[in-house]
């Protein structure tokens, strides 16, 4: 494998230092597949402290408690949404940015472990899809913690998980607001806000209303769900 200087590294040795999986998915996170480009070493241990992550909370024996409403939603809504994520990079060869939505699942897995009691059937449905997405990318670990957590025999004989697309949907998006082409703020707004509803919101802002000052407000456009763009005279 070329480096970036020009040399070649043996790739033996660095399978043999951090494991086939760890420099497997290092390989598929450090760009855009399809690009290639120069190697380097640097970050790979990133990649090596998310999959001792990853085993550490499958592993793991959180409190389980009665089911909590928000917090089920929430969870439930970070596993479907990841889902949909990489099962659209998957698909592209995007393993970099596939990577990156299991890296915030697990993420999300040990804030729901760490923040109290977890409804049961909410984190094992987490664990799983976790577990089913991550074994094209590090099948030895993968099949290891799926047979440590008690599932049959094999990961690589599953089917690919789905996601619900009602679930995998945001509660809210960030409107960028523009004052004369500037970006002046970024506000959290409900899914389904109307047009009207998201003007509104945008020339409340305090930054928006501290840069329109006196001048007249001529026109006010909104993007559906991006954008509103403010234009002062």
């Amino acid at each position: 494998m070329l480096t970036s200087c020009g040399y070649v590294v043996a790739t033996d040795e660095q399978v043999e230092r951090f494991g086939a999986d760890v420099f497997r998915c290092y390989l598929m996170f450090i760009g855009p597949w399809d690009e290639g480009g120069p190697f380097g070493l640097k970050g790979i241990s990133g990649v090596e402290r998310w999959l001792n992550r990853v085993s550490t909370v499958a592993l793991a024996e959180p409190a389980f408690g009665t089911e909590d409403g928000t917090g089920v939603r929430e969870m439930r809504r970070l596993t479907h949404k990841t889902i949909r994520r990489a099962t659209e990079d998957i698909e592209r060869f995007r393993f970099n940015t596939m990577i990156a939505a299991l890296m915030e699942m697990t993420n999300g897995l040990t804030q729901s472990r760490d923040a109290g009691p977890v409804a049961r059937e909410a984190w094992n449905e987490m664990i799983e899809s976790l577990l089913l997405m991550l074994a094209p990318l590090a099948p030895h670990i993968a099949e290891e913690l799926w047979q440590r957590t008690s599932r049959s025999y094999s990961v690589h004989t599953q089917s690919w998980p789905g996601w619900d697309a009602d679930l995998a949907r945001d509660d809210e998006i960030t409107l960028v607001v523009q004052v004369n082409g500037k970006v002046r703020d970024r506000i959290e707004v409900a899914v389904g806000i109307d047009e009207a509803q998201a003007k509104e919101l945008a020339l409340a802002s305090e930054q928006v209303r501290k840069h329109v000052g006196d001048q007249q407000v001529r026109r006010v456009i909104y993007v559906p769900g991006k954008l509103v763009y403010v234009v002062v005279a």
